[in-house]
């Protein structure tokens, strides 16, 4: 037998193509997990003190403040309650969006790691789904750890309150799909860092319905919170939680309008990266 025959059936032993082809997408997912697991003491302590100091500081701080200024509490329940859904949902889709952010920018930038995965039989939609999907892994273990303080606080209360963590990931999955598309199609990492952290992620937070009802903001403000994500998994959230009021067509609406998103940014995502790694 040859040498080229040789090596030839050793690779085909290595590599398993057609499942290479089928998994494509896992196997990506799994090793941006197995590099999240180097760092895993510090997203755990992060999981963890981050919603402790934010429900210490303004879900009991300011919300015994508020409270006393509301006999009827806020949307008839306490401060802590209103804003419990809408920190979770907020905590996880910033989450999502960085970690589908930074490893962009890495792969195609910093260490350019996602050429050499293209010169396997992986192709461009599986990395962009790889790196979506192992972002929303990340938001998913932070939502927990996130659901678990609400529950000591009494933020959340009930079996139904369980519903949360899939609204929530949704929400998070629509706005990490439509950022991984842009962070693809954007090649100036500067610039497109200075646009997410300036003038997208600090307004959709603070313009949200957050911290308040997004009624009691002026009427032409009020356009942010309708085409934000948070918005919408926060007002769902809301109704999950506590019995918010929302039509059903108010409900339906806010899921299609997640949905949507959703599918445009993992259409352009799963674009933008062939076109990028196909130069």
């Amino acid at each position: 037998m040859s040498d080229t025959k040789i090596a030839r059936r050793g690779s085909l032993q290595l590599i398993n193509v057609p499942k290479v082809l089928h998994r494509g997408a896992l196997y990506v997912a799994e090793a941006r997990i197995r590099v999240m697991l180097k760092w895993k003491w510090s997203i755990a302590g992060e999981a963890i003190l981050n919603p402790m100091f934010y429900l210490l500081s303004i879900g009991i701080g300011i919300g015994k403040v508020v409270n006393s200024h509301q006999a009827s509490g806020i949307d008839g329940v306490s401060y802590l309650a209103f804003l419990a859904p809408a920190l979770l949902a907020s905590a996880c889709i910033i989450g999502a969006v960085n970690e589908v952010m930074h490893p962009t920018l890495e792969g195609f930038k910093w260490n350019k790691n996602f050429y050499a995965m293209y010169a396997t039989p992986i192709s461009g939609k599986q990395i962009a789904d790889g790196v979506l999907l192992s972002g929303l892994v990340r938001a998913l273990f932070g939502t927990l750890m996130y659901y678990g303080a609400l529950l000591i606080f009494g933020g959340v209360s009930g079996w139904h309150s369980l519903w949360l963590i899939p609204a929530t990931i949704f929400a998070a999955a629509s706005f990490a799909a439509l950022m991984l598309g842009l962070c693809a199609a954007i090649e100036n990492s500067d610039l497109l860092l200075n646009i997410v952290g300036r003038l997208l992620i600090m307004p959709l937070f603070l313009f949200s319905g957050t911290f308040y009802s997004l009624q009691s903001m002026p009427k032409f403000l009020q356009f942010i919170g309708w085409l934000s994500p948070l918005w919408h998994a926060t007002e769902v959230g809301r109704w999950i939680s506590y019995g918010h009021h929302i039509s059903t067509q108010g409900l339906i609406a806010h899921f299609l309008y997640m949905g949507i998103m959703y599918l445009v940014g993992v259409h352009y995502a799963r674009h933008f990266y062939l076109k990028r790694l196909s130069k």
